[in-house]
């Protein structure tokens, strides 16, 4: 077996040779006639003349050997619906919505814009839209008016494929009101809307424009639509980063790069085989979701999990309960999910049978050490972090078990993986730091491997500005993310480079200081902001959520444990890390996939408008924190 080592040395110096070999993983309508273009960097273009269908890869090719094992697995615990579709299944359902599309007006490179719940609807949306050279727009469902129509100005859709509502801790967000607001607001104009009425609000339909999915899918019942075959640099979708001000700024992936990239991943970095269940806990509206829930293993002709719902209702004990009922081998979530389990009953991971699972994959945030050493224990199966970005699509750091096992480190998403040429740089003077432990930006050089964003959507000048051209004398992207090596080669990820704080001149990562007080044997969970001082520059402020609060019913009690804390911090990072504060309390602000918002908190912290908070799953939690800050 070839060591890990010596593969990812390969995939850098003996690049082309070794994307070819990767390419035999999809199959290919005509082969490339160019492995990688580089010749205008930092534009790559992979696969160059070759012609191949996303569409085709995930769902047709797999019909020969699996047509009746499950491909698509819709659980919702929400409206207590669940429904599995064999690969044939989904092979049809997959064409009537395309011809769907078709009969709309919909065609080849034309943009479909998806606002939808996570409901099996939205994965026959997007893998139509791939089957036909549709270029698919995912916008998070549930996403506020004014924002939506910043992105249907942006992608300019022919057609929005929607829903009536969808819900979340049994709490019913109707999605047509705001979708029709945003089409009032936007100054493009869909020629159609494509709704799917689940019966959970009104929907008023406006006519001319208006098609219920329904009504239409039983027009196109028998339909028959070919796979369009496209080159491999033709535009598969765009996805908007989120949090973006402004102009959105939609991440534009390939087509042959971003299908050989994730079939390659679920092989090398997740040791999947085709027969295997995987159960993503993540929303299509993020990249996570494309990658993770709808293509990789779809490509790698597994099963996938679609889940709408919260991970404790009905109880704790759901996601364990689909693990056990459709022996789940490989699932991947967020550290954030994690610890609201950590605050559960341990009985309800004892109450299934989870031998099935092979391995946790967690992303989306740093993992601290504790979460990681308590799920660890607690499932008895490796827990893998891995880093990446909306932009690049795939895995940048993790372990790639699919070559060579390889042992966790907890606090550390791993190695560099294969294909990309992971850099630490001195923000200064561009300069690559060699050594070990020591602090740069993580960069990478170019070319970005298969499966990375090509451009911005429109506006290669922004691609080349914002990812390219942030360090001093040197054409190299920025991940904008401090890190540290170690002498193994496993990095440490210490924060965004924007997030750092800087106290009296003194560079701290956010994360060294939440994985300190996160230590604290009462703390859930913990976010550390830097916050404008006009003493100090900046000074740390904190925000913790307690496990148990019986103790801190008062202002003393509540004093008494900061100090400790504070001290606490003290000891373990010096006094130049203390947070001027910590707040304790009921819970922090996050989005409904699970992600902090920690610029929210730093714009409430500073007295600062906190801009897009829509996304927000407990809007409750951010008033508790303005009162705190008065």
């Amino acid at each position: 077996m070839v060591s890990f080592s010596d593969f990812y040395r390969r995939s850098i110096e003996d690049r082309d040779a070794f994307w070819s070999e990767q390419a035999d993983s999809i199959e290919w309508q005509t082969r490339p006639r160019q492995i990688c273009d580089y010749s205008e960097p930092p534009f790559a273009r992979w696969f160059a003349g070759g012609t191949t269908n996303l569409c085709h890869n995930a769902v047709d090719r797999h019909l020969a050997d699996r047509a009746q094992q499950n491909a698509l697995i819709a659980i919702s615990t929400e409206t207590n619906t669940e429904r599995a579709y064999s690969y044939a299944e989904l092979h049809a359902e997959v064409q009537r919505m395309a011809a769907c599309l078709q009969a709309l007006g919909v065609k080849q490179g034309d943009r479909v814009l998806i606002y939808m719940p996570m409901i099996a609807e939205a994965a026959f949306a997007m893998l139509a839209c791939a089957r036909i050279g549709a270029i698919h727009s995912v916008v998070f469902g549930g996403f506020a008016s004014s924002s939506l129509a910043s992105r249907i100005e942006d992608a300019e859709p022919t057609v929005i494929v929607s829903a009536d509502a969808g819900s979340r801790g049994g709490k019913v967000v109707a999605y047509k009101p705001l979708l029709d607001e945003a089409i009032e607001l936007s100054a493009h104009k869909p020629q159609a809307v494509l709704l799917v009425d689940r019966g959970l609000a009104p929907a008023a339909m406006r006519a001319g424009r208006d098609h219920d999915w329904a009504a239409l899918r039983s027009r196109h019942i028998d339909a028959k639509v070919p796979c369009a075959w496209v080159d491999s640099t033709h535009t598969s979708y765009t996805l908007y980063t989120s949090g973006t001000t402004g102009k959105p700024k939609g991440v534009q992936r390939d087509t042959g790069g971003y299908a050989v990239a994730l079939a390659s991943s679920m092989r090398h970095i997740f040791d999947a085989k085709p027969g295997d269940t995987y159960f993503c806990t993540s929303d299509i509206g993020w990249v996570v979701g494309h990658s993770y829930i709808i293509y990789g293993p779809l490509l790698a002709g597994m099963a996938t999990v679609m889940y709408e719902g919260l991970p404790i209702r009905p109880d704790a004990g759901i996601w364990w309960s689909i693990v056990e009922k459709y022996k789940v081998t490989h699932m991947f979530s967020a550290p954030t999910a994690v610890r609201v389990l950590k605050k559960q009953d341990p009985e309800y991971l004892r109450r299934y049978d989870i031998s099935s699972l092979r391995g946790l994959w967690l992303a989306g945030e740093p993992l601290d050490e504790p979460t990681a050493q308590w799920i660890s224990q607690s499932l008895q199966v490796p827990i893998i972090d891995n880093y990446w970005q909306t932009e690049t699509g795939w895995p940048i750091l993790t372990l790639c078990n699919g070559v060579e096992k390889q042992t966790s480190r907890f606090g550390s998403p791993g190695r560099a993986v294969y294909g990309y040429n992971v850099k630490l740089i001195d923000e200064t003077n561009g300069e690559e730091l060699l050594g070990p432990d020591q602090k740069g930006v993580l960069a990478i050089e170019g070319p970005l491997p298969p499966g990375c964003l090509q451009t911005v959507w429109r506006n290669d000048e922004r691609f080349v500005n914002t990812y390219w051209k942030s360090i001093p004398g040197r054409l190299i992207y920025s991940t904008f993310d401090w890190g540290i090596r170690d002498k193994d080669g496993y990095y440490f990820i210490l924060g965004r480079t924007d997030d750092v704080i800087n106290v009296a001149g003194h560079r701290l990562g956010t994360r060294e200081i939440e994985e300190c007080i996160s230590g604290s044997a009462n703390i859930a969970e913990v976010a550390v902001v830097g916050v404008a001082d006009s003493l100090k520059g900046q000074v740390a402020m904190a925000f913790a959520v307690v496990r148990d609060a019986s103790g801190l019913t008062d202002d003393a009690a509540r004093l008494k444990y900061e100090g400790e804390i504070m001290k606490h911090v003290d000891s373990q990072l010096g006094a130049v890390a203390r947070p001027a504060r910590v707040f304790f309390v009921n819970a922090l602000p996050k989005t409904r996939s699970g992600k902090l918002l920690r610029r929210t908190l730093q714009a409430i912290a500073e007295k600062r408008d906190p801009g897009d908070i829509t996304t927000m799953e407990d809007p409750t939690a951010l008033q508790q924190i303005k009162e705190l800050l008065g």
